[in-house]
């Protein structure tokens, strides 16, 4: 059986590092949890503990049961705030909301999600009655790869922001999104591997 990693087979899932990039984002599906506070908190903390005690199942019963297995694709989440420079200034992350994400095959019936989720309530996954399924919609979108702390994030963000996507005749229209390809648990900051995505229309 083919094993099938969905950041390699979709071409949004890769980004250049050190300039931004112009994406067509296909609409896609996600386990979904919101949430607000900082990311070092114990409410993200729980989010990420149940999106993947429902991501691993699901995994499981795609290849036991429609015979097609995947990687479980990495953390991703979106952000936002009501002042956006508590992002690209100040940092001041008690003022973010959030939703964590993690992508869903196209082949996967959300009845099969349904039963991942039940497993999971089962195991007393927390948070496990916020957990949806849902399509996101972001279309055309800037993004780059960042290597680095996330604390590093806010002068790139503030070059999107207010350089590269004004220049280009766009404006920004959706939630800051990022995808994690480095488990921030284990790994050095320096190292961390994180895609900065910001959904825009033309002006």
């Amino acid at each position: 059986m083919t094993k099938v990693d969905l950041k390699k087979d979709i071409a949004a899932y890769t980004a250049p590092r050190g300039r931004f990039e112009i994406v067509e984002v296909p609409p896609l599906r996600y386990l979904m949890i919101d949430g607000h506070g900082a990311p070092a908190g114990p409410e993200y903390a729980d989010a990420i503990t149940t999106i993947y005690s429902v991501a691993y199942p699901l995994k499981f019963l795609s290849k036991k049961e429609l015979d097609r297995d995947y990687v479980v694709p990495p953390l991703e989440a979106q952000w936002w705030a009501d002042d956006m420079d508590s992002f690209t200034v100040n940092r001041d992350k008690s003022q973010w909301s959030w939703t964590c994400l993690n992508l869903v095959p196209d082949w996967v019936p959300a009845e099969l999600v349904d039963r991942a989720i039940a497993t999971a309530a089962e195991k007393g996954a927390p948070s496990i009655d916020a957990v949806r399924l849902e399509e996101l919609r972001e279309g055309t979108c800037v993004q780059t790869l960042h290597l680095g702390s996330f604390d590093d994030e806010g002068p790139v963000l503030a070059r999107m922001h207010d350089e590269f996507i004004p220049a280009q005749g766009l404006r920004m229209t959706g939630r800051h999104h990022e995808i994690y390809f480095s488990d921030f648990r284990r790994t050095e900051p320096a190292k961390l591997r994180t895609v900065l995505r910001q959904p825009v229309e033309h002006t």
